[in-house]
């Protein structure tokens, strides 16, 4: 069912689950944090993230989002707080596994797509450079917004799409492996954390159709810029397996 959105000062006074997260746009983070609580069926309202508010930003800790807040807990606003939390709250299905080998995998892989210098974030600093630059990417106005606040460094701009490529040629390149293993995801045979991070992050790359995400057009097209080593590095298999997530496991149409 869609994603119950509250105003912040219900969401304040109630107890459980709140999570804020960014609204309009498939912010992969969100989504994939949306994606785990609706696997693992745990309730919770949101709020939409006003980043000019500074009674939110004291209640969370930050100006971004997602941020999961839990009765009285501490704001937990990583990607790996929030699966943890979630693990924590309902066991099944578990998004991680029990071995610590295979658990240390999980976690290293989702931390490639997801943390510092992964996929979404050099992604993200991709568009940075290429709405600076006025080579398509984000608009310009929200290049400038975004550059300071991940990092952007105009030196370090032909890093970034190597590195986005070896990232998604790794992340292919597990897919294809498990494929020939007779396996439909990134650990086996079932759902893990990895498959919904892969699924999730695509949309920077590829946003899933208008009618399944309602996106303004000029965000469409910023998230679809793609160079030349880019697109080479984006093999069919990750949309394979995105579509193959959200048809299985995800809720559809996108509540943004």
């Amino acid at each position: 069912m869609p994603v119950e959105y509250v105003d912040f000062e219900d969401a304040r006074k109630r107890s459980g689950l709140r999570m804020v997260v960014v609204t309009g746009v498939p912010s992969p983070w969100g989504e994939a944090a949306k994606g785990i609580l609706h696997v693992k069926q745990i309730p919770y309202v949101a709020v939409k993230l006003d980043q000019g508010s500074d009674a939110m930003a004291e209640w969370t800790g930050t100006r971004s989002g997602p941020v999961a807040i839990l009765d009285d807990e501490a704001p937990r606003n990583g990607w790996a707080e929030i699966l943890l939390l979630a693990e924590r709250l309902s066991e099944k299905p578990a998004l991680l596994p029990t071995s610590p080998a295979e658990r240390a995998l999980a976690i290293g892989l989702s931390h490639e797509i997801c943390g510092e210098m992964g996929l979404g974030w050099c992604r993200r600093l991709q568009g940075i450079h290429a709405g600076i630059s006025g080579d398509g990417g984000f608009p310009t106005p929200i290049a400038h917004y975004l550059a300071p606040k991940y990092g952007y460094r105009a030196e370090e701009a032909d890093t970034y799409t190597p590195r986005v490529a070896s990232l998604l040629g790794m992340l292919s390149s597990y897919l294809h492996a498990q494929r020939d293993a007779g396996h439909r995801y990134y650990l086996g045979e079932s759902l893990s954390a990895v498959d919904i991070y892969s699924a999730t992050f695509l949309a920077l790359f590829e946003p899933l159709p208008p009618e399944q995400c309602p996106l303004p057009d000029a965000m469409r097209a910023a998230f679809t810029t793609r160079d030349e080593a880019t697109e080479e590095a984006l093999d069919p298999i990750l949309l394979e397996h995105r579509d193959f997530v959200y048809e299985n496991h995800l809720e559809l149409p996108l509540s943004l």
